[in-house]
């Protein structure tokens, strides 16, 4: 995907075979991928058993975790101007014989993760496969296609260091990018773990260039270790080697005002979407920041944007059936199966065109 007269790819649309690329970007003369509306589908939906998942984690497993409820596994998200193709896990993994996928993020990386090795392990159930997990880097290879999937768990894509004023959070050192170099795909992620306060929150403090703050704006925050990760990226891929997806912004489901029903606490007994493209919240503000680093960027980066099919699904949280139990509401994570097939559908669509 060579462009000499163009800086930064962002596929904001992805488009299926109809369309074309005009100097590196997908036409929009194709149909887009992300505006749309989910519809159900109890023929095709789930793609996959969670039961024949053996992997899964249980935090994700919503039916073994006792939700009442399964309508939310048979919604297929619609395209407004075309089908959105489905994952065909064979020619994935042949396309992508001898190479590596990676993951790098929190929680919702791992969502992704365990949710495309599922649908892959589906589509060739007689395939021998290794699993192992060596500190925060998890690996699972198709040992006949020799194709590796890799989780790197990084919530901040930015560096946490100990030093003896505290844990510093910091905006302008990404060592860990050490990890990332050589892999063949990339698709980064994060979000979820800015808005942590509290106990949950695993810094003390956070430095800018030369400056100490004990906390600040965290969109501000965001944003200064996105323009971190950009300069990593734009600094050290080559396109030639190595494709650069980011996952987009996924969506909690805490506050019903938000999607226009003031009565709904959280994402507790929804059991269907929203109707229709849009979302009554409007879009997301780590949305926004998030395009606009993107924007800047010298080397070709292909934006996953997942936000406002994801905000549509309420419905599809762990909510009291995840890791917590009774004990949590998670409006955060997904159930699989679930939303993040869809998110795994478009990364193979995009894929198949490169």
């Amino acid at each position: 995907m060579a462009c000499s007269s163009c800086g930064v790819i962002v596929a904001v649309l992805l488009v299926v075979a109809i369309g074309y690329e005009v100097d590196g970007r997908f036409s929009n003369e194709g149909c887009d991928l992300f505006e749309g509306s989910w519809v159900y589908d109890n023929v095709s939906y789930p793609l996959y058993d969670p039961k024949g998942c053996p992997f899964i984690e249980k935090e994700f497993d919503c039916q073994h975790n006792g939700r009442p409820d399964s309508s939310y596994l048979h919604f297929r998200w619609q395209p407004s101007g075309c089908n959105l193709p489905r994952l065909e896990g064979k020619r994935f993994l042949e396309r992508l014989s001898g190479k590596s996928i990676m993951f790098v993020g929190d929680s919702l990386s791992l969502n992704q993760w365990q949710s495309l090795t599922c649908m892959l392990h589906r589509s060739v159930p007689d395939e021998n496969y290794t699993s192992t997990r060596t500190g925060g880097l998890s690996t699972f290879t198709f040992r006949s296609f020799n194709v590796k999937v890799m989780f790197s768990r990084n919530a901040f894509l930015v560096d946490i260091v100990s030093t003896p004023e505290g844990r510093v959070l910091e905006l302008d050192s990404i060592e860990s990018g050490k990890t990332w170099k050589d892999i063949d795909v990339l698709i980064f992620n994060s979000w979820h773990w800015w808005l942590h306060i509290g106990r949950k929150q695993p810094w003390d403090l956070i430095r800018d260039e030369n400056a100490i703050f004990e906390d600040m704006d965290r969109l501000v925050a965001y944003g200064k270790a996105l323009e971190t990760w950009a300069n990593w990226v734009d600094s050290n891929v080559h396109p030639a080697k190595t494709t650069v997806f980011f996952q987009g912004i996924s969506p909690d489901h805490m506050n019903g005002s938000n999607w226009g029903d003031p009565n709904a606490e959280n994402c507790g007994g929804q059991t269907r979407p929203l109707q229709g493209t849009t979302y009554p919240g409007g879009r997301h503000p780590a949305e926004l920041v998030l395009e606009k680093v993107i924007g800047t960027m010298k080397k070709p980066v292909y934006l996953l944007n997942i936000t406002t099919l994801s905000q549509l699904r309420k419905d599809g949280h762990p909510s009291l059936y995840g890791l917590g139990g009774h004990r949590a509401m998670d409006c955060s994570h997904w159930c699989l199966a679930g939303v993040p097939d869809t998110w795994n559908q478009l990364l193979y669509t995009a894929l198949v065109q490169m």
